[in-house]
């Protein structure tokens, strides 16, 4: 076996397919040291720069003081703290929805979720590019699981109209983490009415980012109904870690007995909790952070002008740029890099054989200096690659 393993590992180095990691020695930021050196990042999810922020670090300090650093037992024994439970009733609140479920992470929440609703006489209807942890959750269900064209409408309805499933789940996430774009959640709404099907929307990418006062893609569309279940994950706009679910009373409850990601895990530290309790109050206040990385999103747009190399259509803080193959976008990332600027080459499978890309991640920390500097070196990586 171990042989087998160095061989595999020895053809995804030959593919451009290997995948490394760096030693961050310094806060998340926009100006990181990674690797022992100084560089300008646009690899983070932190879409608002609450992960270094002062408040939040006082509010874990304090917190950790109060609650301990470690929550001791599973949630349905003594690991359910007061200050989880008074974040789950402030997400609930904010996203306008009767009740919040808190998991460790967000691949914990999905395969956790659809494991536990759907099973063998049910089918799912996932998007192609569908985050993994999405298609994992529905595998572990048992369910019949049906792939759709990226944000392909028709498509899905054909799917679901020839369906004969006791449930229906319609499973996108809300904005693709390795496009940018956003889905079309209306759409799928109204086929979940017209064909007796609910929908699961991951919102991990426009939670904090997205609709008023960032309370996500479902506000951004204005969509509210007993059919929706949304997750969205903490560690990204909202700077810390975890995730939610959140959705009917019903099925929150339902989910507390029976999703094996939340019954069988020790939850994550109170400090946490409290520390995104006011996390989520800075992202509630925080309109001008929003209001700054759609500036930074629009300059960036307007002013890389690549011919080698094009943007995919996004007006998220994800801006992916496509460069075709692996090699070739291995080598950008890796100029990018010594001239002092992060951003990573994404591959597959994360997306498809051919589209490798640089993922570009803005935030509200970064500057118009600091987009001008990448789209400096863009231009300059253009006539010497």
């Amino acid at each position: 076996m171990l042989n087998s393993l160095k061989l595999s590992l020895d053809q995804r180095k030959v593919d451009g397919l290997l995948r490394q990691r760096r030693l961050l020695d310094s806060p998340q930021a926009e100006h990181i040291v990674a690797n022992n050196e100084h560089f300008l990042s646009f690899c983070s999810n932190d879409y608002l720069g609450l992960a270094n922020h002062p408040d939040l670090i006082a509010t874990m300090q304090s917190a950790a003081q109060a609650s301990g650093v470690g929550s001791g037992a599973s949630n349905l024994i003594t690991g359910h703290h007061r200050y989880h439970d008074n974040l789950e009733k402030q997400l609930a609140k904010f996203v306008q929805m009767p009740a919040a479920l808190l998991f460790s992470t967000g691949y914990m929440a999905n395969i956790g979720v659809i494991s536990a609703l759907m099973g063998r006489n049910d089918a799912v209807f996932a998007d192609k590019l569908n985050h993994a942890c999405l298609n994992d959750g529905a595998f572990l269900s048992r369910a019949t699981f049906h792939r759709f064209p990226h944000n392909d409408v028709v498509a899905l309805e054909a799917l679901l109209k020839t369906s004969t499933a006791k449930h229906k789940l319609i499973a996108a996430d809300a904005v693709f983490s390795m496009d940018g774009d956003i889905s079309p959640l209306p759409e799928y709404l109204s086929l979940c009415e017209k064909y007796d099907a609910y929908l699961y929307v991951d919102d991990a990418h426009g939670f904090g980012v997205l609709g008023e006062h960032g309370q996500g893609t479902l506000n951004h569309f204005k969509l509210k109904s007993p059919r929706i279940i949304m997750m969205a994950t903490l560690g990204k706009a909202a700077g810390v870690a975890g995730a939610f679910v959140a959705g009917e009373q019903v099925v929150i409850e339902y989910l507390i007995q029976k999703a094996n990601s939340y019954v069988y895990s020790t939850p994550a530290p109170p400090a946490l909790s409290a520390t995104l309790s006011a996390s989520v109050n800075l992202i509630e206040q925080g309109d001008h952070l929003r209001s700054h990385l759609r500036t930074l999103i629009a300059y960036l747009k307007d002013n890389l002008n690549c011919k080698k190399w094009q943007l995919m259509p996004s007006d998220t803080a994800v801006q992916p740029l496509v460069v075709g193959g692996n090699h070739e976008a291995l080598a950008l990332s890796e100029y990018l890099q010594s001239c002092g600027v992060l951003v990573p080459a994404i591959r597959p499978p994360t997306v498809p054989v051919g589209t490798s890309r640089l993922r570009i991640s803005l935030s509200a920390a970064h500057s118009i200096e600091d987009i001008q500097k990448l789209i400096k070196v863009l231009h300059q990586a253009e006539t010497l690659l």
